[in-house]
C-alpha cells in the first residue's frame, strides 16, 4: 500500500533524461542510459546473496506476514523444517567461524592487531544475516559503555551505510504495488537511492499528477520473511532462557514487542 502523507518540502532536482523507467513485460522497452545499465548490473547486495533463500513464499504466506503474529509464523515454518534448519545452520556457522577467528587471534597473540579487522568482519556478517541482526547491532551500538571503540565505530556504520539492493528490483516493486508503469506515476525519480537502511531504501521523485516532490521508500525484498523466521528463533531462545531462570523479565514479550515494531514498515511509502 502507498501512503501519500504531508511532509516538509524536499529539495527539488532538475529533470533528468537518464532516469531509469522500468516497464512491465508487456510494454515495449524504453531507452536506458549507460549509468542506469551500470546500476542495474550492480552486484547483488550481501543480504540477498547470502539469505535470499528465505524469500521464497507463496502469495498466501506472504499475505500472512502483513503483521506480526507469532502463532501464525510458528505454523508456517513448522511446514518448512528445511528452511528453519538451513537458517539455524547459517547463523551457527556464521558466528561460529567469526568466534573461531577471534580465538585463533588470541592463540597466536595477535588480538590487538586484528581487532579492527574482526570488527569490520562482524559488521559485514550482520548485514549478510539480515535486518533482525542489523537492528540488534544498531541498538547495541548506542551503548559505548558496553562495546569497545573499534566495534562501536563499525556497528555505528549500520545506522546509515547499508548497501542498497538493485534499483531495477525496487522500480519493479513500485510498479507491481501500484499497477502502473513508473513513468506514469512520477515525472522524475532519482536513478539511485538517496538513502538505504536495513529495512528499505529511499528515492527522490516528483509526482506526475501534482508535481509534488516526494520521498519514495521501498521495502527490501524478503525483509518480512527474514524477520519472521529470525524472531521465531529468538523467541524460542528467549523461552529457553526463561525456563533456565536466568532472567526475571519476560524476554519473549520483549521479542514480541520488538518484532511488532519491525512489521509496521510498509512495502511502499510515498511522503
Amino acid at each position: 500500500m502507498m501512503h501519500l502523507l504531508p511532509s516538509p518540502p524536499i529539495v527539488s532536482f532538475p529533470a533528468n533524461p537518464s532516469l531509469l523507467l522500468v516497464s512491465p513485460p508487456s510494454c515495449p522497452p524504453r531507452r536506458v542510459s549507460s549509468a542506469v545499465v551500470s546500476a542495474a548490473s550492480r552486484d547483488v547486495d550481501s543480504f540477498t546473496s547470502k539469505s535470499g533463500y528465505l524469500f521464497s513464499l507463496s502469495s498466501d504466506e506472504a499475505d500472512s506476514l502483513s503483521e506480526y503474529n507469532f502463532a501464525r509464523i510458528d505454523r508456517m515454518y513448522k511446514k518448512k523444517p528445511l528452511i528453519l534448519l538451513r537458517r539455524l545452520a547459517q547463523i551457527g556457522t556464521t558466528f561460529g567461524f567469526w568466534f573461531g577467528l577471534r580465538l585463533a587471534d588470541e592463540a597466536l597473540d595477535r588480538s590487538e592487531q586484528m581487532f579492527k579487522v574482526r570488527a569490520a568482519e562482524l559488521r559485514k556478517l550482520l548485514v549478510e544475516l539480515g535486518p533482525a541482526y542489523v537492528k540488534i547491532a544498531q541498538a547495541v551500538s548506542s551503548r559505548p559503555d558496553l562495546i569497545p571503540p573499534s566495534y562501536l565505530d563499525e556497528l555505528s556504520l549500520l545506522q546509515d551505510q547499508i548497501t542498497p539492493f538493485s534499483t531495477e528490483v525496487a522500480f519493479s516493486m513500485i510498479e507491481d504495488e501500484l499497477g502502473l508503469p513508473i513513468d506514469e506515476i512520477f515525472s522524475e525519480i532519482s536513478p539511485e537511492p538517496v538513502a538505504a537502511a536495513s529495512l528499505g531504501q529511499v528515492y527522490k521523485a516528483r509526482l506526475r499528477r501534482t508535481g509534488d516532490v516526494v520521498a519514495v521508500k521501498v521495502q527490501r525484498p524478503g525483509v518480512r520473511a527474514a524477520i519472521a523466521l529470525d524472531t521465531l528463533i529468538l523467541r524460542y531462545i528467549a523461552g529457553l532462557i526463561k525456563k533456565a531462570g536466568r532472567f526475571n523479565s519476560d524476554l519473549q514479550a520483549v521479542v514480541d514487542e520488538w518484532a511488532t515494531s519491525l512489521f509496521k514498515v510498509n512495502h511502499l511509502e510515498c511522503r
